[in-house]
């Protein structure tokens, strides 16, 4: 895995902030993990459809190390991981929220697809 040798540079609080949830990945996992309390790893890779288990790994991951979600692994056989968003996740709700609300008004339903979208947004087109 690749070590940074200089510390990340900020020169906005906008630059942190998309560094801890942009990206092409991690918004819709935040998305996903804000709809439900918890989540396993393979009903998270459903959501996502079209991810590769080593973006879906990384990304949970990085989430993981900023605080962003919770890993949970149960002493079992075979071994069980559940996903959930931390207090400090929980935050980012309202912030995906606004994010989201603007895209419905700005952008055309006919644009988006798939099994998240059919499930929590594709009915605040229609009201």
């Amino acid at each position: 895995m690749y070590q940074r040798k200089l510390p990340k540079e900020y020169y906005c609080t906008v630059d942190y902030a998309l560094d801890v949830f942009g990206g092409k990945w991690k918004p819709r996992i935040l998305c996903i993990l804000g709809h439900a309390k918890s989540v396993r790893y393979g009903t998270l890779k459903k959501s996502m459809e079209n991810i590769s288990d080593a973006a879906l790994a990384d990304s949970l991951r990085e989430l993981q190390e900023s605080g962003v979600i919770n890993r949970h692994q149960y002493n079992e056989m075979p071994v069980r991981v559940e996903y959930s968003l931390s207090d400090k996740g929980k935050t980012l709700i309202p912030v995906l929220d606004v994010i989201s609300d603007w895209a419905i008004n700005n952008s055309d339903e006919s644009i988006y697809k798939g099994r998240h979208f059919e499930q929590d947004h594709q009915v605040k087109f229609s009201e």
